[in-house]
């Protein structure tokens, strides 16, 4: 899975809003993720994490914010397409 996510604490959410569908798969490491997409046309809009309790990931491209902020992490780029270029000034946090 490749995507660019913002992380929110629980708390700091104010309201969701609107229809979504779910579903819930194991990740690589065994614990489930749960997904919230748009029922009408399927893009993921946010989702939780077991191994990440009390957190919210948003994907970035729902804010529709040119200026948003730039990745601070990498993860699994190990394991990336090779025609991803790599964020070189980032902390790659995972490595297989």
């Amino acid at each position: 899975m490749f995507g660019n996510q913002a992380f929110f604490k629980r708390e700091q959410i104010i309201s969701i809003s609107g229809a979504t569908t779910h579903f819930t798969r194991l990740s690589g490491s065994g614990r489930s993720v749960t997904f919230r997409f748009c029922p009408t046309c399927g893009s993921t809009v946010y989702w939780e994490a077991e191994a990440l309790p009390g957190m919210i990931a948003v994907a970035v491209g729902s804010f529709a914010d040119p200026t948003f902020a730039a990745p601070q992490h990498s993860v699994w780029e190990r394991r990336r397409h090779v025609w991803v270029a790599p964020f070189c000034d980032t902390a790659m946090q995972h490595s297989d």
